[in-house]
């Protein structure tokens, strides 16, 4: 990682890195809520990879999840799998599709695509009481059981708390198969669990690998550096020391389309963790090179009011560009050896470039290579930024209480008993802060 326009650390600053750090780590070892994210590295996989296996006989794989159970599957199989994977013929293993925002539409295009006696469904809610995914799963559960009568439980599997709520009671009473979610594993810390991993391994990732590689990213910022070069503890407090001064936007801009969907999951992992008690971050999305081309100016010579997360890979192997021999064409002459790769990460450098020569806060991270092993180590450096920065804040990084007022207000608008006072206090704020009705 190299850091532009950031400080160094101090004795002092590393003191109250220190405590955060030591926080993080009684949390995990005493098992408190929200700090499970810790072990998983470490954590025993061979039941997932044995229902991983019985994935890989389907020939589609469903998958019903929103948020922390959709978009860390989506950024692991788009970084490591070919594009365009369920085209391909040669994939090897089942088709896959994401079920997570609630669109009668779109679940139905599935359901159309996918022959239900060679197709199996994950379902992933730790309460079993997450609305859309809920809501979405009933849609698929109805139709299978339409189709294949009994048979329709040998087809799901659902991921969910090992000893309570709906979905482990709905596998009690069908016999479906299950894996457990950690109690002490939130959505958005939950990609390193069976919740991001089935999917992947199902599909032939090396999920072991990424596992290997947060392990190494583990060790590296915990043990194995000094404390004033360790590249968590500098990125955390540069992080948080932004909000002195106001920059309280974090543009998250990976270079190459393989890391698109990291951006939407750092999104949810950083605004859901650190936005809080009248504080936090707005994470922006934007990806490399096309988002020069859109916000670049913005981003240069625009409010001062951001801090910016740079991602590429060393990587270049690509095949080399061969300019045409003809006349017009003679101006680009230079680009004749160039693979494309390399040519995007030139343009990674120049907007880094950009931003430092103008002044902004930059960190730039550059992997040797997109591959299990480094996604696995990027994960894990991430969440603990995410948390040590949160401790820094003094907020509690791991809950999400105006997420679960949302799902109260809709619960009770869709008519849940224990929610519906919920239903009343939406019309009362809808009617209170109303300003102007305009019709279309």
């Amino acid at each position: 990682m190299s850091c532009f326009n950031v400080a160094k650390l101090s004795e002092v600053d590393c003191q109250a890195l220190s405590s955060a750090a030591a926080w993080i780590d009684t949390g995990a070892d005493e098992r408190l809520s929200g700090f499970g994210w810790m072990r998983l590295p470490d954590e025993d996989i061979s039941s997932m990879l044995e229902a991983s296996k019985w994935l890989r006989d389907f020939e589609s794989v469903v998958q019903v999840g929103i948020g922390g159970s959709s978009l860390g599957n989506l950024m692991l199989h788009q970084a490591l799998l070919p594009p365009y994977f369920n085209e391909r013929a040669d994939r090897g293993a089942p088709r896959f599709y994401m079920a997570d925002n609630l669109d009668g539409e779109e679940n139905q295009a599935i359901w159309e695509l996918v022959d239900p006696e060679k197709t199996g469904f994950i379902v992933v809610s730790k309460s079993g009481l997450t609305l859309e995914t809920m809501a979405n799963f009933s849609f698929f559960w109805e139709k299978l059981k339409e189709r294949l009568g009994e048979a329709a439980a040998s087809r799901v599997l659902v991921i969910t708390d090992s000893d309570q709520g709906v979905l482990r009671r709905f596998a009690k009473d069908t016999g479906c198969r299950s894996l457990s979610l950690p109690g002490d594993v939130g959505g958005r810390f939950s990609v390193l669990s069976s919740v991001g991993l089935l999917s992947a391994a199902t599909l032939g990732i090396d999920v072991q690998e990424i596992l290997a590689g947060a392990r190494d990213m583990k060790y590296r910022i915990s043990t194995d550096v000094e404390e004033s070069l360790n590249p968590a503890w500098v990125m955390a407090w540069n992080m948080f020391r932004q909000l002195d001064f106001h920059r309280t936007n974090t543009v998250f801009m990976p270079y190459g389309d393989r890391m698109e969907r990291l951006s939407e999951w750092f999104c949810q992992l950083w605004a859901e963790s650190l936005g809080k008690e009248g504080m936090g971050f707005t994470p922006q999305r934007a990806l490399g090179a096309i988002d020069q081309h859109s916000q670049l100016q913005l981003y240069s010579q625009g409010p001062d009011d951001k801090c910016y997360i740079v991602l590429g890979t060393d990587s270049h192997a690509g095949e080399p560009l061969s300019i045409g021999s003809e006349a017009s064409l003679a101006e680009l002459s230079y680009l004749n050896g160039l693979s494309q790769e390399e040519i995007l990460d030139h343009e990674r450098r120049a907007v880094v470039a950009v931003l430092a020569g103008e002044g902004k806060p930059v960190f730039s991270f550059s992997l040797n290579s997109l591959n299990c092993r480094s996604v696995g180590g990027l994960i894990f450096f991430l969440e603990y930024v995410t948390a040590l920065t949160g401790r820094l804040m003094r907020i509690q990084p791991f809950d999400q209480p105006g997420v679960e007022l949302g799902k109260k207000y809709a619960n009770g608008l869709a008519g849940r008993g224990e929610d519906l006072s919920y239903a009343s206090l939406v019309e009362e704020v809808e009617e209170r802060h109303r300003t102007l009705d305009i019709l279309f």
